[in-house]
């Protein structure tokens, strides 16, 4: 992951854990969650888009 071993993430953690605190970290890893499945939707949006306008484009043909 990102050429990144364990010591090194875990030197990230640690330094996430001081600058925010352990009572922020839940809140932050929540928003960031909720950020990532907006992103999921938004990709999937046109393709479901695009599906819906040609079953109805097909129902007009008929």
């Amino acid at each position: 992951m990102f050429g990144l071993g364990g010591q090194e993430l875990l030197l990230i953690l640690v330094i996430i854990l001081l600058l925010f605190g352990a009572k922020k970290l839940p809140e932050l890893a929540k928003g960031l969650g909720k950020g990532i499945n907006e992103f999921k939707k938004a990709q999937n949006e046109p393709e479901e888009n695009g599906k819906k306008g040609a079953d109805e484009a097909s129902k007009k043909e008929k």
